[in-house]
């Protein structure tokens, strides 16, 4: 058997009886999660190694996957330059046309040969265009993987408290500068560390858990991560006893979830979720539009924020909250993410706005 290219009979099962055929390139063996697609047309390296995917069977719409190969695991300032984390994150990808030949300056292996390298399984030649359609319609559900008939249960992420699979286990340490920002990481990405250090900040990575009182820093960036917010029930009460003392809290996806459960908002779950790099957004402050990179299934609901808390970005293809900022300013948080890894950088000034607020 040759390392990522073994071809077995496989398909996907959606809970619902859907079926849809394939053949296995990854890893041979068979598993289950949630199914959610992506629109994005480049950065699989990123997206694979995204923890927000955690627990989750990734499906990739555009056509053809792997054609510029996967980098080397090159380390630059304590973070890997072209990944997110440093494992594969998905429980299985899916995708339509797979090119086994690729060709960049930075390509090390094949996308193949990498996720047998990580035990990943992954199956080409599905429809994802209709199985895309599918989930858009009857929404995201759960499936599972089946190779050479070996079948498994269904895993459903979305009733565990995942970010405990994906946070750090004690505290990390990057940077150095006269701001130190604390990260509490619920699956944090590695972009939004690069983004810190490269404004000249000292970076304390928090473990999930952590008891937020017990450590000194100047702002407080609670991170993006996988599963639904109201799992998160010991962080979200944590976060709520540090809002009251006046640091600056800045919240990244799941992060803008918690914060907004913590200052006693709702949230619920999206049909399909948000999941791509050409996402539009509107400052509902003073008009202007970003382009901005999502990985979601959740979103919360601006209706039941406090009155001292306006909504501040909003979706322009769903009108849904992207955004939420306290009347003070000093407490804010932002659905999508403005370091992209992958996707545009239009919005990465809100890391800018955060640090001028802690002076």
């Amino acid at each position: 058997m040759v390392k990522g290219k073994c071809k077995h009979k496989a398909k996907l099962i959606l809970e619902d009886g859907s079926e849809f055929c394939g053949i296995s390139f990854g890893y041979p063996e068979s598993t289950s999660g949630e199914v959610v697609f992506c629109t994005g047309m480049v950065g699989y390296p990123e997206s694979l190694t995204d923890p927000s995917y955690y627990g989750q069977i990734l499906v990739l719409t555009n056509p053809i996957i792997g054609n510029y190969g996967i980098p080397d695991f090159q380390d630059e300032a304590m973070q890997f330059k072209y990944f997110e984390s440093s494992r594969i994150q998905v429980r299985a990808l899916i995708i339509d046309d797979y090119s086994s030949f690729y060709s960049h300056y930075t390509a090390k292996m094949s996308l193949g040969e990498w996720l047998f390298q990580n035990k990943i399984p992954a199956l080409y030649g599905v429809d994802t265009r209709s199985l895309t359609q599918v989930l858009r319609e009857r929404g995201t559900m759960l499936g599972k993987v089946i190779i050479d008939s070996d079948d498994v249960e269904y895993y459903n992420p979305g009733e565990l408290n995942v970010v405990s699979e994906v946070s750090c286990k004690s505290v990390e340490y990057y940077g150095r500068g006269k701001k130190r920002v604390a990260v509490l990481d619920l699956g944090c990405k590695n972009g939004i560390i690069r983004e810190l250090i490269k404004r000249e900040v000292e970076v304390v990575k928090l473990p999930w858990d952590s008891e937020l009182k017990d450590y000194d820093y100047d702002g407080l960036l609670i991170s993006n991560g996988p599963g639904d917010p109201k799992n998160c029930g010991e962080v979200i009460s944590r976060v709520s006893n540090i809002v009251g003392d006046n640091v600056p809290v800045m919240g990244i996806c799941l992060g803008h979830q918690v914060l907004a459960l913590a200052i006693g908002a709702d949230t619920y779950k999206l049909k399909y979720g948000h999941r791509g790099q050409n996402q539009p957004v509107v400052d509902l402050l003073d008009g202007r539009c970003i382009i901005t990179s999502q990985n979601h299934g959740y979103a919360v609901n601006d209706e039941t924020l406090p009155p001292e808390w306006k909504p501040w970005y909003q979706n322009l293809n769903d009108h849904t909250s992207e955004g939420m900022i306290h009347e003070s300013g000093r407490f804010f948080s932002v659905q999508f993410h403005p370091e992209a890894s992958p996707g545009p950088v239009d919005a990465s000034f809100i890391f800018d706005k955060f640090l001028a607020m802690i002076g």
